[in-house]
């Protein structure tokens, strides 16, 4: 069998039985690059509209077959199966895509193998100015794989330091800072790193890049955890932030941390945007986190997808993420847990109170909705049209602090907060990625649930939410047998920022029963 190979991370490359092919036609290499990548066959229209989309049908179907010629040529054999409504990589070729290989590795190891696969960004140096939406396409796949190697990398940091090979660690968190010079969380696992290693010289002189660069680009301070480090260098330079831990939920590793060791369990479901290591690096946030554990044991995830967790291809739903909730509970050892929902969050803990209500002392919902879009009967969310504009909105500002007007009103001007958003967003997921999960949320439809949830239950929400409105929340309320309502004042969505103490209190209410 015939063997070609693509190489996609970098500049790309094809070789038919090891041997160099030179695809000299852009568009050519683009045709077989966006086959490579397709899980099935492409329609012809598809193809030609992708690379012509400014031509009439019949003279793109005409370059299109100009076009596959040509790579027949280039060749010297069949390579794309071309039927007479669709093109595929030709089923006789035994095929390998660099980019493929990458995130199996990630998905199932070794990680060392993946950070080796990864040498460049996907397509670099590649375009084609006059196909925005392959120009689109290929800035969603790249800015997918450099997030898999931003996690894959901060995995290894954290794995060499363990097993005892600091030098190692040292190497990868090199490549972490480079990758995104202004993320404080890449420094802070350098400087880790050398600390580790025995280098305080090292650590110092990063620590002072980081103060530089931040100073500098972003006119902000650094968080004092991370000078921190410096200070006490012969402790575990982790133990701010608890150990991650792993469970495989039918072959996808989802990650979560125990916080804390108090009289019962809480179970906290993020947003649509989530990294249990990374949350930790904003104060606010931080400062919540403390301050629930001590009214019991903290456990946080990542829902599948997202942060630390695997990657998949599916688009998630409410079944999927109690599914999540039950195997943390049961990793965890936690028989009995207070559940709480936020925001997109909490049509998960809907479906798991319906499904599991042994398991739950109370449940909560924070900012939290029954449906992601309007209808007749539902007026308080975006219409679909609505939503897919401010996803486009979203996705658009991706890399910088995206919506955080939206999300965060109170922050919006605040340089430190938009720094530590955006380095969220790039670590949690990437435009791609997430934009499916937006979808699934638009499409989300929880409504027929309500009235099963047999849990006390309590919802809490703002009154000036500008992310969730807060008739989302009484709509809860309403439709929920015996739920408790507890509006409180503010704009803000986050429930760590803004006045947290009616929050605190009412959560500690809640959970003592009162």
């Amino acid at each position: 069998m015939e063997r070609l190979q693509f190489r996609l991370l970098g500049f790309p490359e094809f070789r038919l039985n090891g041997r160099r092919v030179e695809v000299a036609l852009r568009k050519a290499a683009a045709l077989l690059i966006y086959l490579a990548e397709a899980d099935g066959p492409v329609a012809r229209e598809v193809a030609a509209t992708l690379l012509w989309p400014e031509t009439d049908e019949d003279v793109a179907r005409a370059r299109l077959r100009r076009t596959l010629y040509k790579i027949r040529i280039a060749f010297g054999t069949e390579v794309i199966a071309a039927g007479g409504t669709s093109l595929s990589l030709h089923p006789a070729l035994s095929v390998e895509v660099d980019s493929r290989v990458f995130e199996h590795a990630c998905d199932v190891g070794p990680l060392d193998e993946a950070a080796d696969i990864h040498k460049g960004d996907y397509l670099a140096g590649f375009s084609l100015p006059d196909c925005l939406e392959f120009e689109e396409w290929v800035f969603f796949r790249r800015e997918a794989l450099r997030s898999r190697l931003v996690q894959a990398l901060e995995r290894l940091v954290e794995a060499k330091i363990a097993d005892g090979e600091p030098r190692s660690a040292v190497v990868h968190a090199t490549r972490l800072a480079a990758l995104d010079p202004l993320s404080e969380s890449a420094h802070r696992h350098l400087i880790r790193a050398h600390l580790a290693a025995g280098d305080r010289a090292a650590a110092e002189r990063q620590a002072e890049t980081c103060v530089r660069l931040l100073r500098d680009e972003l006119g902000i301070a650094p968080d004092s955890a991370t000078l921190a480090l410096l200070r006490e260098p012969t402790r575990d330079t982790g133990s701010d932030v608890p150990r991650t831990r792993y469970v495989d939920v039918d072959g996808v590793h989802i990650a979560y941390q125990i916080v804390g060791s108090g009289p019962m369990d809480i179970v906290l479901v993020p947003g649509f945007i989530s990294h249990v290591e990374r949350v930790w690096e904003d104060r606010s946030c931080r400062s919540w986190i403390t301050t629930v554990s001590r009214l019991g044991r903290l456990i946080l995830f990542d829902r599948r997808g997202m942060g630390l967790s695997d990657r998949v291809g599916a688009r998630p739903t409410v079944e999927a993420t109690a599914q999540d909730i039950l195997a943390v509970m049961n990793a965890a050892g936690s028989r009995r847990a207070l559940l709480i929902g936020a925001s997109e969050g909490g049509p998960g803990c809907i479906r798991f109170a319906v499904n599991h209500p042994d398991r739950l002392i109370g449940l909560v919902l924070w900012g939290s909705l029954a449906k992601g879009s309007r209808a007749p009967d539902y007026p308080f969310a975006l219409t679909v049209a609505q939503y897919d504009l401010w996803k486009q909105r979203l996705l658009a500002g991706w890399g910088g602090p995206a919506e955080i007007q939206t999300f965060a009103p109170s922050l919006a001007a605040d340089r430190q907060a938009q720094s530590w958003w955006a380095g969220l967003l790039r670590a949690a997921s990437s435009p791609g990625a997430v934009a499916g999960l937006l979808e699934a949320l638009r499409d989300t439809d929880v409504r027929h649930l309500l009235a099963k949830v047999s849990a006390r239950t309590m919802v809490l929400h703002r009154s000036g939410d500008r992310a969730v409105r807060v008739e989302a929340g009484r709509f809860l309320a309403a439709k929920i047998p015996d739920a408790r309502f507890i509006e409180v004042a503010g704009d803000d969505h986050w429930f760590w920022v803004g006045d947290q103490q009616p929050l605190l209190d009412s959560i500690s209410a809640f959970a003592r029963g009162s």
